[in-house]
C-alpha cells in the first residue's frame, strides 16, 4: 500500500513528532538541547511556522504549532537540519542519520483540543520519568506558559488567551491544568493521529478540513466492504 502524503494544512494547528533514529539519543548534553533550540527558533518564523509549544527530549521532539502555508512546516525542517546536522556531527565527530525518517504531524482541531495539545506536548518529559512536573523542565515551553520564564521560541495561541484577561490568571490557570494527567485515551489518541496523520477533531472539523485537501482524514473502515444486494425489477 502506497505511503500516503504528510497531512498539512496552512493556518491549522498541527502536532508534530520527530523520533531519533533507532530510539537512539540525539540530545546528549545541554549544548545539544541549546543548539537545536536555537536553530528552531532561527528556522520557524523564517518559513512562516509559528511555534506554539514544544518539548525537546533526548531522543524525540514534540511541538504544537500552526504554519502560514501547506509546505511551511516542511520547509522549515530543512532549514533546522541544515542549522543543528551539520554543527552536531562535526562537535560530535559523527556522520549518518540522527532521526527516523521524516517526521510525523497530523492536523489538531484547536478550538476544541488546544489546550489538550499543550500539555500533550509539555508534559511530555514527565511521562518520560524525566522531571516531577513539566514546569521544571528546562527544555520545553511549559515554564513559559506556566510564568516561570519567558521563552522567545513561543508564539501565544488564543487558546490559551482565553485561559485570562492578565498573564497572571493565564499561568495561574495553565498551572492547574498541568497538574492533571491527560486521561490515558485521549493521550494515545494523539500519538496515534500524529504517527499515522490521522486529524483530531469532532466530525464537523474533519468534514471541514475535507474540503481543503484531497487527502484522506481517517482511517478506513475495518474489515471489507459491505456488498450492496442488487434488486432486479420484475
Amino acid at each position: 500500500m502506497a505511503r500516503l502524503p504528510r497531512l498539512t494544512i496552512a493556518g491549522q494547528l498541527h502536532l508534530v513528532l520527530h523520533r531519533a533514529h533507532a530510539g537512539a539519543h540525539v540530545f546528549r548534553d545541554d549544548e545539544d538541547f541549546a543548539a537545536y533550540r536555537q536553530a528552531l527558533i532561527a528556522s520557524a518564523p523564517e518559513h512562516g511556522v509559528a511555534i506554539h509549544a514544544y518539548t525537546l527530549l533526548a531522543s524525540q521532539v514534540l511541538l504544537l504549532v500552526t504554519p502560514r502555508e501547506a509546505t511551511s512546516l516542511s520547509r522549515m525542517w530543512q532549514a533546522l537540519g541544515r542549522r543543528f546536522g551539520a554543527d552536531y556531527n562535526r562537535r560530535h565527530g559523527r556522520s549518518g542519520v540522527l532521526w527516523e525518517g521524516r517526521f510525523r504531524t497530523t492536523v489538531v482541531d484547536a478550538h476544541a483540543h488546544f489546550l489538550d495539545g499543550c500539555r500533550y506536548v509539555e508534559s511530555a518529559p514527565v511521562r518520560a520519568h524525566f522531571a516531577s512536573t513539566a514546569e521544571e523542565y528546562e527544555w520545553s515551553s511549559a515554564a513559559h506558559h506556566a510564568g516561570g520564564r519567558v521563552d522567545g521560541a513561543v508564539t501565544e495561541h488564543p487558546g490559551y488567551w482565553a485561559l485570562g484577561n492578565t498573564p497572571f490568571e493565564r499561568e495561574a490557570r495553565y498551572r492547574l491544568l498541568l497538574e492533571q494527567p491527560l486521561p490515558a485515551a485521549l493521550e494515545q489518541r494523539l500519538t496515534q493521529a500524529a504517527l499515522k496523520g490521522w486529524a483530531v477533531g469532532e466530525p464537523a472539523f474533519v468534514n471541514g478540513l475535507g474540503e481543503m485537501t484531497a487527502r484522506r482524514l481517517a482511517p478506513l473502515p475495518r474489515g471489507r466492504p459491505r456488498k450492496v444486494k442488487k434488486i432486479v425489477p420484475k
